[in-house]
């Protein structure tokens, strides 16, 4: 019976490891990796990384070589570590921190143990390197800006971190990897493919030579070469005049949806995020809570559009068959409505308005009551606000437009549902939402979606999606850019509205702002500024905004600007606008007295306001600056 014990195990072992070794090579298996082999060494060698062209074949980003030394902590021997730290420069305590990151990481794996030796620090340790064994220098290629300008478009690359390298078997550890601007949107283009040579190890480890006589090894292959639509120079044109300033300049060719201009202010030097002290340099920028200069106010800033919102509840409004060019109104220095006669304040004068007058003079009333028709069109005011909605949304608003660059906000169009939800046990209407029609209420939007929407009225109806590419070597940039979108709205509404933004600065609220030669269509709008201080809603100076489009006929410039706490729209925003559409057109600048008032003031004092802990005014009771007066003020505090 033992021995038929003993048998039948035997065969019930015998049969459990058949089985499983069955398993795992006819079910489980797994390829060969040679990757996964420890007893071949990888040494990686990294292609050059695609540059970057601006639309006129300026050089904006090329390539430095960088050192990085590298470890391999199963293979590290006894060795001086305080000759090593010097050569180095570095303490104990951090060749300790390293080098324990680094065997976490693999102790058999090469991991970067410490990025971006300067080229005499390299000229230096490579002579001694023999004597550290486990450690080797791996050359590759870091950035280097040309420019000083457009870091949010350009962004920058930094290591690779595990939810990176996990995502993408590309990457390993210490591998650069875009993080920003197009330096990520582009990442594949621009990165290349890394070659890689294979070294087999004996049994102690030791390097033999090349794995199948280097068979297997393949080179690097560069990156491609990319051009971007930015103009190098109306770029750092824009970002000069809103120096000293909080916001953002959306500068689009209405014709093909190329963005010519995208700045984002303050802005930074793209180097000093690049090198040894890029960490430091980051967390400065980052910890700056006043500025917050790594934001993109041009794609991140949502806000009430204010008065360029009104050409849209025109157009609307004349789709709808709510309003003509000839409905008139009367404004009493303001539009009454609602059970309470509740009154919303105007500031065009007052008088009769027409489609024309009402838009360039920014009159609330004609559009409250061009709006409120529109609503009371019908029976409904949830169906209502959907058509609305509808039509708004076809101009690119309350959604992400679609562009090459991987950040944004959708802004916010409300809808019928919007208003069923926030009044659930209340009959609405278009007097409760009335707002809408001067580009408060509950719209808000992005710059760049002011821009798009800029561009589609310069279109008469049409605009492509905006992007930051124009050619990729060897690639045909995606149809999405080069497909026409078009509004709801039938061409024949836009040109009386484009006539009246044209009047806006024939006669209107902008017609201070006039261009020799050039017929500019644009449109002033400020917007509510709130912020919490201590807890408490307060508000602050309003935004200054302004869009527009030029020439009127065969437009080649659609621009939206935002000045936060400039108050009016032409008062910053529109000075902006009409500098940046000259420089633009004509290559230089004859309304120098634009640019000088531009130039001479600060917003400084006015984003201190609020971490002051001093009582301060807004809007016209504000305080405005010049840059003397502000940079003497500092110097009485020192």
């Amino acid at each position: 019976m033992r021995k038929l014990l003993l048998f039948l195990i035997v065969i019930t072992v015998g049969i459990t490891f058949i089985a499983r070794l069955f398993y795992l090579q006819v079910f489980s298996s797994k390829a060969y990796n040679i990757y996964d082999d420890n007893a071949i060494r990888k040494v990686f060698h990294y292609p050059k990384r695609g540059y970057v062209y601006d639309r006129n074949g300026e050089l904006l980003v090329a390539n430095q070589p960088s050192y990085d030394v590298m470890v391999i902590p199963n293979e590290v021997m006894p060795l001086d570590t305080l000759e090593f730290c010097s050569l180095l420069k570095i303490e104990k305590e951090k060749f300790l921190k390293y080098y324990n990151r680094a065997e976490h990481y693999s102790p058999w794996l090469p991991s970067v143990f410490l990025a971006h030796l300067s080229k005499e620090d390299y000229a230096v340790l490579s002579e001694k390197m023999r004597k550290y064994e486990g450690f080797y220098i791996q050359k590759r290629s870091l950035r280097d800006y040309q420019t000083t300008i457009g870091a949010n478009v350009l962004g920058y690359i930094a290591e690779a971190n595990q939810r990176e390298i996990d995502k993408d078997p590309f990457y390993r550890m210490g591998d650069l990897i875009g993080k920003q601007g197009i330096e990520i949107s582009y990442e594949k283009e621009l990165r290349g493919i890394k070659g890689v040579k294979f070294i087999q190890k004996d049994r102690f480890n030791r390097d033999i030579g090349p794995y199948k006589e280097g068979k297997l090894d393949t080179i690097p292959i560069p990156g491609k070469d990319i051009t971007v639509t930015i103009d190098a120079e109306l770029q750092a044109y824009g970002e000069l005049l809103m120096k000293n300033k909080i916001g953002g300049i959306v500068a689009i060719e209405p014709s093909t949806g190329e963005i010519l201009s995208l700045v984002s202010a303050p802005s930074y030097n793209p180097n000093l995020l690049v090198g040894r002290e890029r960490s430091k340099n980051y967390n400065k920028l980052h910890n700056d809570s006043i500025h917050l200069p790594l934001i993109d106010k041009g794609l991140l800033r949502m806000h009430a559009p204010g008065s360029p919102f009104k050409s849209l509840i025109a157009l609307t409004a004349l789709q709808e068959g709510a309003i003509d060019v000839n409905t008139t109104i009367t404004c009493n220095h303001g539009y009454t409505y609602g059970r309470n006669n509740r009154k919303m304040g105007c500031h065009c004068g007052g008088g009769k308005r027409k489609l024309n007058n009402g838009i360039s003079q920014s009159c609330n009333a004609y559009f409250a009551n061009a709006f409120r028709k529109t609503i009371d069109k019908y029976d409904d005011a949830g169906k209502a606000m959907d058509v609305w909605s509808n039509h708004i949304k076809s101009f690119g608003l309350g959604n992400y437009l679609g562009y090459d660059l991987t950040i944004g906000k959708k802004g916010n169009i409300p809808d019928g549902a919007y208003y069923d939800k926030w009044y659930p046990d209340f009959r609405w209407g278009s007097t409760t939402i009335i707002s809408n029609a001067i580009g408060q209420g509950e719209v808000l939007v992005t710059p760049i979606q002011l821009a798009n929407m800029s561009a589609a009225i310069a279109n008469r109806g049409k605009y492509y999606t905006p992007h930051i590419i124009k050619s990729i070597e060897g690639i045909e940039i995606d149809s999405n850019y080069t497909t026409p979108k078009y509004t709801t709205i039938d061409k024949k509404h836009f040109e009386p509205v484009i006539q009246g933004l044209y009047d806006v600065y024939n006669e209107g609220t902008a017609s201070f702002l006039q261009v020799p030669g050039i017929e500019i269509c644009g449109k002033t709008g400020t917007a509510e500024n709130f912020t919490k201080i201590d807890g408490v809603r307060t508000q602050l100076t309003d935004h200054s905004i302004f869009i527009a489009f030029a020439p009127k006929d065969n437009p080649k410039i659609a621009i939206a600007v935002l000045v936060e706490n400039g108050y009016y729209g032409a008062r910053f925003a529109g000075r902006i606008a009409s500098l940046m559409i000259e420089k633009h057109i004509k290559g230089n600048i004859t309304r120098t007295d634009l640019e000088k008032w531009i130039l001479d003031r600060t917003l400084e004092n006015q984003y201190e306001n609020p971490f002051s802990g001093k009582p301060f005014n807004i809007n016209a009771k504000s305080e405005f600056l010049t840059v003397e007066e502000y940079n003497k003020r500092l110097e009485n505090k020192q």
